[in-house]
């Protein structure tokens, strides 16, 4: 599994969302994604949302993958 396949699950999974996912070794990943499907949702309810994106590769093909997950607004607001 690569940066790449992983981005493509989860934007065809959380409609309206920015993915940028990095790994250097393609077994640890970090994926940061932004969208306002997140608007209301618990950070754990959030990271839900994204292992649910990625079904079996979760516990298959993925050995660790760190989430940062905003809305769009929370994105802006850590931009300034």
């Amino acid at each position: 599994m690569n940066p790449q396949e992983i981005k493509s699950l989860i934007l065809n999974s959380i409609d309206n969302s920015e993915v940028q996912v990095n790994s250097e070794d393609n077994v640890h990943f970090e994926a940061t994604i932004i969208s306002d499907s997140f608007n209301k949702k618990s950070l754990l309810e959030r990271h839900k949302m994204i292992y649910a994106s990625l079904g079996d590769k979760m516990s298959q093909e993925i050995h660790a993958l760190t989430i940062n997950s905003l809305t769009k607004d929370e994105h802006k607001n850590s931009s300034k």
